[in-house]
C-alpha cells in the first residue's frame, strides 16, 4: 500500500508519467543495454526488443500497477504480478537485478521528465517501483523454492515430429536420467540456446501434455519475420535440433493452469478451452488433463487456424475431446480443405455455440483473438473473473488498455 503522501503525488503525476511512459521505457532500455550489453545478448529477447513489444509491455505494466495502487489501494494486483513473476522465474531473474533496473529506470524518468521530477515526485515513484519489485521478488522466491531452484538442466531430444510445415514437436527426457519435475497442465518451460554469434537467447514453450508422462513435449513454431527479422530461436531449433540433440531447459512455470481440479470435477464446473494457432499447445495439455481425470461436466473446445494443414496437434485435440463424457468441439479455418470440416470459414463466432452456466474459460492465442473471444464470452454471461488467458511473448494486453 502506498503511503498517503505518495499516493496523492502519484495520483497527481500519473497523467504526465503515463503520457511519457513509452519514451521512458525507450530511454531505460537504451541506458540498460549500454551499461550491460550482456543482458541483451543473454537474457532479453532480441526480437521483442527490435520490434518494440517488450518496451510496450514494460510501459503498460508500470502504468497499470501505479493506476491500481491509487484507484484500489487496499487490493494488490496479484493476477498481473503472478504472470510477470512466472515469466521472470523461467528466465532465472535474481533479486539483485531489480536494483540494476531501478538505477536505469529512474535515470530515464529524470531524463524524460526533467525538472518535473521534484524530490517529492522521486520519492513517490520510488515507492511505487519498490512495492512492485518487492512483491515480484517474494513471488519469485516462492516459485524457485517450489521448483527446486532457478538453474538450468540439460535435456535430450528423443523424438522429433513434424506436426505441420512450420511446427515441430520435440519429445525430451532429462540427460542425467533423473525424474521429470512436477508441473501443471498449461505451464511452460524456457529453452536456452547458443546462437552462431555466441548469444545465449531464451524462449518459452508450453508443455504440450498432461503431467504423468515419462517425457516432456514442446511444439516449436518457426517464426517468419513478415514485418521484421525471422525468429532467432525458433529457426535455430528447426534447423539444428534433431533426435539426439541436447537443450538447456528450465523448470516449468506459468499460471494458466486448471485451479483446484478435484474441486472443479466435484462441483461439475463446465470448462471452455479456446485457442488460435500455436496457442493450441497449453490448451491440448489442459484438455488431456481433463480427459485423464474424467471431467464429467461440459467441456467446450474452440480453435481457430489458417487451415487444417496448419492446425498443429489436431489429432490430439480430437482424441482427447473424444474421451470426455460431454465435449463440444468447434474448429474455425480461414481456408478450409476437403475432408476437414470446420464450423465455418473465417474468424471465431460463438453466437451459435452453447456456453453452460458457470463456465470457466481459458484462452491462448494472438491478442486480437483473445480480446474478441473474451468479449463474446462476457456477452454470453461468463463472468470476467472466470476468463483466464496466456500471452505468448510480452503481455501487451495491459499496454493496449
Amino acid at each position: 500500500m502506498l503511503s498517503e503522501q505518495s499516493a496523492a503525488t502519484v495520483r497527481a503525476t500519473l497523467p504526465a508519467v503515463g503520457a511519457t511512459i513509452g519514451d521512458i521505457a525507450d530511454r531505460f532500455y537504451e541506458g540498460l543495454f549500454a551499461a550491460h550489453p550482456e543482458l541483451l545478448r543473454d537474457l532479453f529477447n532480441r526480437g521483442n526488443q527490435a520490434s518494440g513489444t517488450q518496451r510496450q509491455a514494460l510501459a503498460g505494466s508500470i502504468a497499470a500497477f501505479a493506476t491500481h495502487l491509487v484507484e484500489r489501494p487496499d487490493e494488490r494486483p496479484d493476477v498481473m504480478l503472478s504472470r510477470i513473476a512466472h515469466k521472470h522465474a523461467s528466465l532465472g531473474i535474481a533479486p539483485e537485478q531489480y536494483k540494476t533496473v531501478h538505477e536505469h529506470l529512474f535515470a530515464a524518468i529524470v531524463e524524460v521528465l526533467g525538472d518535473a521530477v521534484t524530490p517529492e515526485v522521486a520519492v513517490a515513484w520510488d515507492e511505487v517501483y519498490w512495492l512492485m519489485a518487492n512483491a515480484l521478488i517474494a513471488m519469485e522466491r516462492r516459485l524457485y523454492a517450489q521448483s527446486g531452484g532457478s538453474g538450468w538442466r540439460t535435456w535430450e531430444v528423443v523424438e522429433r515430429v513434424e506436426e505441420t510445415a512450420d511446427v515441430a514437436a520435440l519429445r525430451l527426457r532429462p540427460a542425467d536420467g533423473g525424474p521429470l519435475p512436477d508441473f501443471r497442465a498449461g505451464q511452460y518451460v524456457s529453452v536456452r540456446v547458443e546462437l552462431p554469434d555466441a548469444a545465449r537467447q531464451i524462449r518459452q514453450y508450453s508443455l504440450a501434455g498432461a503431467p504423468g508422462s515419462a517425457l516432456h513435449r514442446i511444439a516449436v513454431k518457426r517464426v517468419h519475420g513478415d514485418t521484421g527479422p525471422d525468429g532467432e530461436v525458433s529457426n535455430h531449433l528447426h534447423a539444428r535440433v534433431h533426435e539426439g540433440s541436447t537443450l538447456e531447459i528450465s523448470a516449468p512455470y506459468g499460471d494458466l493452469v486448471l485451479e483446484d481440479l478435484p474441486e472443479l470435477r466435484e462441483a461439475g464446473t463446465p470448462v471452455l478451452l479456446a485457442s488460435a494457432g500455436i496457442g493450441v499447445t497449453p490448451m491440448v495439455a489442459v484438455l488431456e488433463q481433463l480427459a485423464v481425470t474424467g471431467h464429467p461436466a461440459p467441456v467446450t473446445v474452440v480453435h481457430a487456424d489458417r487451415s487444417p494443414a496448419e492446425h498443429a496437434l489436431r489429432a490430439d485435440h480430437e482424441a482427447y475431446a473424444a474421451k470426455l463424457a460431454d465435449a463440444d468441439v468447434h474448429f474455425w479455418y480461414e481456408h478450409p480443405e476437403p475432408g476437414h470440416p470446420a464450423d465455418r470459414t473465417g474468424l471465431v463466432d460463438l453466437s451459435g455455440v452453447a456456453i453452460a452456466s458457470g463456465t470457466r474459460a481459458y484462452l491462448c492465442g494472438p491478442l486480437p483473438f483473445m480480446r474478441a473471444v473474451r468479449a463474446q464470452l462476457i456477452d454470453k454471461g461468463v463472468a470476467a473473473a472466470d476468463i483466464h488467458y496466456e500471452v505468448f511473448g510480452p503481455d501487451l494486453w495491459l499496454a493496449q488498455g
